[in-house]
C-alpha cells in the first residue's frame, strides 16, 4: 500500500541572494549579480553586466575553490526552512502542512522556479520570508521585485496568495542567537583579555547612492547591534563597520579590512567579527572574513577570531518559527514599514511592488 503525502496548506519562500554551488556556475551567477540595477547600480548595465561578470570570473572562481569548490547558502537556506516548517506543522496546525521552497535573487533554485514549484504543488497561499533580517531596496527590496515579475507570468491569476516578512532586525530571538555565538567565542579569551577584546560587526556595504536616497538598511543594521550590545550589558567596545564593496563609486564604511588595520596601528590586542546581517555561511564569511580578512590580520599582527553563523542553531530556528507563527496569526499581508518608500525614490517598480503585495487578499 502506498503512502499518501498530505498536498502543502502553505509555502513558506525563503528569499535569499544564493551562490554558485559549483565552480561552473560562477559565471552565471555574477551575470545575474551585476544585471541587477537593485543591487548594483551601474550606467550601461545590459552591456556592462556580462563584461563584468566575465572578467570577474577567475578570481571569484579562485575564492570558491579555496572553499570547497562552491557556496553552503543552498544547504543551510534549505536546512532553515526544512526545520521551520517542521515546527511549524507542529506549532500551527490550522495553516499545515508547511512546506518550505528556496527562492535565490541569483542562483539555482532562481525565485521563477520556487514559484513554479509551488504552482505544481497546488499551494494557494504562500508567505515570502526573507532571510535578509535587515531590509535594503538592494536585497529584500530586489528578491520582492523580481518576485512580482515573475509572478505575471507564471500565476498572472494571481491563484496563490502572499504574503510578506520583510524585515526582523531586532526579533529578540535573533538577538538572542548573535548574543550567544559572541559569549562564547569571548569564553575561548582569557579572563584578562575579554574584556578589552574589540568586537568588530560586519555587514555587507552599500553604494552611497543608495544611502542617501533613504535606504534603510544602515539604520536597520545598527538597531541590530543596539539590541545585541545591550543584551551582553555592552561587556565590551564595539564597532560597526561595512564589507564587499565592489566598483569604483563610494560605498558606505568604514570598511572592515580598513578597521583591521587601523585598530592594529592603535595597538589594540584582538578583534572578534561578527558577521551581523548574514544568516548563514556563505563567500563573505567563508572566504572574504576568514580567509581574506584573517589573513590581513595576521600581516598587522593583531588577533581575529570569527563567530560562528547562525546557520541551523536551535535558537535560531526558533526564532524564524516565532516570525513565522506570529506573522500569520497577525493576518496581515505586509509590515507598515514595507508600504513608506525611500524619500528620494525614484523607481516605478519599487512602488508597484510594494502596492501589489499590499494590496494581497489574505
Amino acid at each position: 500500500m502506498q503512502s499518501t503525502v498530505a498536498k502543502p496548506k502553505t509555502a513558506i519562500v525563503m528569499m535569499n541572494m544564493g551562490g554558485p554551488h559549483n565552480l561552473k556556475a560562477v559565471e552565471p551567477f555574477l551575470f545575474n549579480l551585476f544585471s541587477d540595477g537593485d543591487l548594483i547600480p551601474i550606467p550601461f548595465q545590459n552591456y556592462l553586466a556580462p563584461w563584468i561578470a566575465k572578467r570577474r570570473t577567475p578570481s571569484i572562481v579562485d575564492q570558491y575553490d579555496k572553499i570547497g569548490g562552491g557556496s553552503p547558502i543552498r544547504m543551510w537556506s534549505e536546512k532553515q526552512g526544512e526545520l521551520l516548517a517542521k515546527k511549524m506543522d507542529i506549532l500551527s496546525p490550522e495553516t499545515a502542512p508547511h512546506k518550505s521552497y528556496v527562492a535565490f535573487r541569483y542562483a539555482d533554485p532562481l525565485t521563477k522556479e520556487a514559484i513554479e514549484a509551488i504552482k505544481a504543488d497546488g499551494v494557494k497561499r504562500a508567505v515570502a520570508f526573507t532571510l535578509y533580517p535587515q531590509y535594503s531596496c538592494s536585497t529584500t527590496g530586489s528578491s520582492l521585485n523580481e518576485l512580482r515579475k515573475q509572478l505575471q507570468d507564471v500565476d498572472a491569476q494571481n491563484e496563490i496568495k502572499w504574503s510578506v516578512i520583510d524585515r526582523w532586525a531586532t526579533h529578540p530571538g535573533l538577538v538572542e542567537t548573535f548574543a550567544q555565538h559572541i559569549e562564547k567565542s569571548l569564553s575561548e579569551y582569557s579572563e584578562s583579555e575579554r574584556k578589552d577584546v574589540v568586537l568588530l560587526f560586519s555587514a555587507h556595504s552599500l553604494p552611497m547612492s543608495v544611502v542617501n536616497r533613504g535606504d534603510p538598511y544602515p539604520m536597520e543594521v545598527a538597531s541590530t547591534v543596539a539590541k545585541v550590545m545591550e543584551r551582553l550589558g555592552f561587556s565590551n567596545p564595539y564597532r560597526l563597520v561595512w564589507q564587499s564593496k565592489v566598483g569604483p563609486a563610494p560605498w558606505l564604511g568604514p570598511r572592515t579590512d580598513s578597521a583591521i588595520e587601523g585598530y592594529a596601528k592603535q595597538g589594540k590586542k584582538n578583534l572578534l567579527v561578527i558577521p551581523i546581517a548574514f544568516v548563514s555561511d556563505h563567500i563573505e564569511t567563508l572566504f572574504e572574513l576568514d580567509l581574506e580578512y584573517g589573513h590581513l590580520a595576521k600581516e598587522n599582527g593583531i588577533g581575529y577570531k570569527r563567530v560562528e553563523s547562525l546557520n541551523a542553531d536551535p535558537v535560531f530556528i526558533d526564532a524564524l518559527t516565532d516570525i513565522m507563527s506570529k506573522h500569520l496569526k497577525d493576518g496581515k499581508p505586509t509590515s507598515r514599514q514595507l508600504s513608506l518608500r525611500c524619500p528620494s525614490c525614484t523607481s516605478d517598480k519599487c512602488g508597484e511592488t510594494k502596492e501589489f503585495f499590499a494590496n494581497q487578499k489574505i
